[in-house]
């Protein structure tokens, strides 16, 4: 594409059906509506969410982000509207390098 060509809405040179796009997907309005939006566009869209917390346990506390019915509904609205939507077990990673680092420091 020429250097000269117009921007897409995300401010690249080429058109929204070669521009791949990432969404950080939370289960949540605002990711949803910006994954449907982008989709609406014409852009490749590819909802990803990151499972946080044990699922099983998430299902029980409202307002957990990232598991549970949070990772559903983000499933949900990629189906929906027609592009891939995957999930990246992140658990143990959030435990060890951010919940039990946290909960050290704060005792020390």
């Amino acid at each position: 594409m020429p250097l000269d060509a117009p921007l897409n809405s995300l401010g690249l040179a080429k058109p929204p059906a070669q521009t791949r796009v990432v969404v950080a997907m939370s289960g949540g309005v605002d990711s949803s509506v910006v994954a449907a939006m982008l989709k609406e566009e014409g852009y490749d869209v590819v909802g990803v969410t990151l499972q946080l917390y044990d699922h099983g346990a998430a299902l029980a506390k409202k307002g957990a982000c990232c598991a549970g019915q949070d990772i559903h509904d983000a499933r949900r609205v990629a189906e929906a509207m027609g592009f891939p939507h995957y999930v990246l077990d992140y658990e143990n990673i959030f435990r060890d390098a951010v919940i039990e680092e946290f909960a050290d420091a704060y005792l020390a």
